[in-house]
């Protein structure tokens, strides 16, 4: 079964062609943090060649601690965070596992947690695979 979401609008939907992510984990890196307006950023990891988006997509480009570009999908109608793309890993994109269509996201486990050297200390849950960074 694909993955399946949409932003708060519905404006913009996407479908990831995997029946499951690779990685589901939280992102504490500040760049998510504040994207995300939270404590971190549940993404799930799907390879970029499954991913089809449509509807109407602006991208934001920054610039990752390893100097690498990391590109933001979010919706122009809305604003919701769809994606981010790393041009570190070029074969993968963090899907916004929020967007995630209900029924799906309500059977995530994460698995991973990543830039932990940015999580803040009030958050005290830690998962088995636990990377200081980028891993």
């Amino acid at each position: 079964m694909p993955l399946t979401g949409h932003c708060l609008c519905k404006a913009v939907t996407y479908t990831a062609a995997v029946d499951a992510p690779i990685i589901t984990g939280y992102d504490h890196c500040d760049d998510c943090q504040r994207q995300s307006g939270s404590t971190y950023s549940l993404v799930a990891v799907v390879p970029k060649a499954s991913l089809t988006i449509n509807g109407p997509i602006k991208k934001w480009t920054g610039t990752a601690a390893s100097g690498n570009a990391v590109h933001r999908l979010f919706c122009s109608e809305c604003g919701s965070p769809i994606a981010h793309d790393p041009d570190g890993a070029p074969e993968i994109i963090a899907l916004k596992a929020g967007t995630l269509d209900t029924e799906i996201k309500k059977t995530l486990k994460p698995d991973t947690e990543i830039w932990t050297a940015g999580k803040l200390p009030f958050c005290q849950e830690k998962l088995a695979n636990a990377f200081e960074f980028m891993p």
